[in-house]
């Protein structure tokens, strides 16, 4: 029998949405000093106290729900994790033209799906020069409406495992990925777990292990300016923004009880999302809805974050597999200049056979949100007629 795919909207109960405006109600804020409103020691006074206040008396979250469940079709499906038992998987899955490319897209973290939202439209168009798209971006177990697992061990293996399950489960034999932050990793492993099924794969973020940036940095002569620039800005990252990592690889279950207050909830992401992007010009609707999908997320806000602890604790060998040659899948990469880690290019060709591999001038981490024009040629150029995929557009369209 088929695998079951039930329709699905979003529509968050009503007392949840009581909770959040009695907790804002009753936040405290910092006191007011000189630096109050400094970047340099984080998210900044006068910025949270402004969304704070709006999240709680104007920001219609309903008619959030109403633009996201009718531009992003929404479904359900159950997979089985292999030791985990069944998890039910929300996904967004939009078909594009006959004989388009399934393309299973990873989000990360603080991202979720709605970072599909503004190449939906683009990669699934029936009217568009260049290959078309099936889109298929599921909620990763832990974040948005998926199920959280309740045992622990659910490490990067594991979400690669589920990811693979829903493309399974939609029918799409064969396919290819994209992603960025954890997409990075899932997706690498999707590629060397499922080679015949995953038959390509393009990162618009290639991470660097932090052990392995000083041998990047020693000799950089031969480097371009923007190699350059995208070492400086991999160094300030490890430098100067690594301790939420830290923090989330060591003690998830600490700050989870922090991440339940949306005060913190709200300073914890924004810095994120003013932090991780090239100057991205954020309305006060757009930084809330994104918070509000951790907010209201199926297993909570304190779940998204146990990633990074399984990651440096569980499956450590076969996790350390997603920075080795795979000669099987072909890699296709774009990479933008206020990313997190921004590698040279001989560093991304390392990973693979490379078909496709852009730098840009603009852009930060969540490259879907920001540039999709940007990141819709690339896919289109790789795939494309003359692109380095070509050939696997044409085997595994559907």
């Amino acid at each position: 029998m088929a695998p079951k795919i039930t329709p699905f909207k979003i529509s968050v109960h009503d007392s949840a949405l009581k909770t959040l405006q009695t907790k804002l109600s009753v936040s405290t804020f910092p006191d007011e000093v000189e630096f109050s409103d400094n970047w340099s020691y984080g998210t900044i006074l006068t910025d949270v106290k402004r969304l704070a206040a709006y999240w709680q008396e104007g920001f219609d979250w309903r008619a959030q729900e109403e633009r996201l469940n009718e531009k992003l079709p929404q479904f359900m499906t159950i997979v089985e994790v292999d030791g985990f038992g069944e998890l039910e998987m929300h996904f967004v899955h939009k078909r594009g033209k006959e004989g388009s490319i399934p393309l299973l897209f990873c989000h990360g973290w603080p991202g979720s799906f709605l970072e599909v939202l503004k190449i939906l439209p683009l990669l699934t168009d029936k009217n568009g020069t260049g290959p078309s798209f099936h889109v298929i971006a599921p909620s990763l177990p832990n974040f948005g409406f998926s199920e959280g697992p309740k045992k622990a061990g659910f490490g990067i293996p594991q979400y690669a495992e589920a990811i693979h399950k829903v493309m399974m489960n939609l029918g799409y034999e064969k396919y290819v990925t994209q992603g960025g932050d954890w997409g990075f990793a899932i997706t690498r492993l999707v590629a060397l777990k499922y080679p015949t099924h995953c038959l390509a794969t393009h990162l618009n973020s290639v991470d660097i292990p932090p052990e392995v940036l000083p041998s990047l940095t020693a000799n950089t002569s031969s480097l371009s300016p923007l190699e350059k620039e995208g070492l400086d800005r991999t160094k300030w990252f490890l430098d100067k923004g690594y301790g939420y990592n830290d923090l989330q690889g060591t003690c998830p279950s600490t700050l989870g009880f922090g991440l339940r207050d949306p005060l913190f909830l709200l300073s914890w992401i924004y810095e994120k999302l003013h932090d991780w992007t090239d100057s991205y010009p954020w309305t006060d609707d757009e930084v809330l809805a994104w918070i509000s999908i951790y907010q209201f997320s199926r297993a909570g806000p304190e779940a998204s974050v146990r990633i990074y602890y399984e990651r440096n604790h569980v499956h450590l060998e076969e996790t350390m597999r997603v920075h080795e040659y795979n000669a099987d899948v072909k890699l296709g990469y774009s990479l933008f200049p206020k990313d997190l880690c921004v590698p040279p290019d001989n560093f991304a060709k390392r990973l693979g056979e490379v078909v496709f591999g852009r730098r840009h001038e603009s852009g930060g981490h969540f490259a879907a949100y920001e540039r999709p024009e940007t990141l819709i040629e690339d896919l289109r150029e790789m795939f494309g007629r003359k692109g380095g995929a070509q050939d696997i557009g044409k085997n595994i369209s559907c």
